[in-house]
């Protein structure tokens, strides 16, 4: 069915693009395997569960027209901008703040399920830039000769998600090796943290620098 709406190449190329994409170093896979190194693999997991989430949001965006509306107004895409990057030092704060005391009783400290999934949603729809990226990278695999945009549009942003589940479990996957081999000194785990911070500060500057 989704052949029929969307050309057999247009679908491999878009995939190939998608998996690429999700590949290259970015703020959602750094946010991943910096939640996975702390957390787990299975924290990592609902994170990337989260961000996928996100992407519907930002397809939905784009398959309505309200990308189109984001990008024409300065003030929109400035609002979402400043709370992306402020939910940002916030994580930023709590991983700085964990001492070695916390560290040491990491079960009782870590996120829960649906905190790490709530992480995963807020990081990537607050990102303006992400439902401007698809605006400009999902039309241009939609074909209006063969059926209506809106649903070609949802069908890419469905693999796209896809796309990312399977790139960034594998990035959660071996964050995650790498956390329980730093798990098993605190020290390590202090310094692991720290990074984790600096990561999360230098991902808010960036978003924060970032022009519509």
């Amino acid at each position: 069915m989704v052949s029929m709406m969307i050309a057999p190449e247009t679908l491999a190329a878009f995939t190939a693009v998608s998996l690429l994409l999700c590949v290259a170093p970015g703020p959602d896979n750094l946010f991943v395997l910096t939640q996975s190194a702390l957390y787990g693999r299975m924290a990592g997991l609902t994170v990337t569960l989260g961000l996928c989430t996100g992407l519907i949001v930002h397809t939905a965006a784009v398959a309505l027209g309200v990308a189109a509306l984001i990008k024409a107004s300065p003030l929109a895409f400035s609002l979402l901008k400043y709370a992306g990057a402020a939910y940002l030092l916030y994580l930023a704060w709590l991983a700085l703040r964990a001492g070695p005391d916390a560290l040491s009783t990491r079960r009782t400290a870590q996120p829960d399920g649906w905190q790490l999934y709530r992480r995963g949603i807020i990081m990537n729809v607050t990102n303006p830039k992400v439902t401007l990226f698809f605006l400009a990278l999902l039309p241009q695999f939609a074909d209006p000769a063969r059926s209506a945009l809106w649903l070609q549009i949802v069908l890419l942003g469905i693999v796209f998600m896809l796309s990312t589940l399977l790139v960034f479990g594998l990035v959660a996957f071996l964050a995650g090796s790498i956390g329980q081999w730093f798990g098993r000194s605190p020290r390590a785990q202090h310094i692991l943290h720290i990074l984790a911070g600096v990561i999360f500060i230098g991902l808010a500057l960036r978003l924060l620098l970032s022009a519509l």
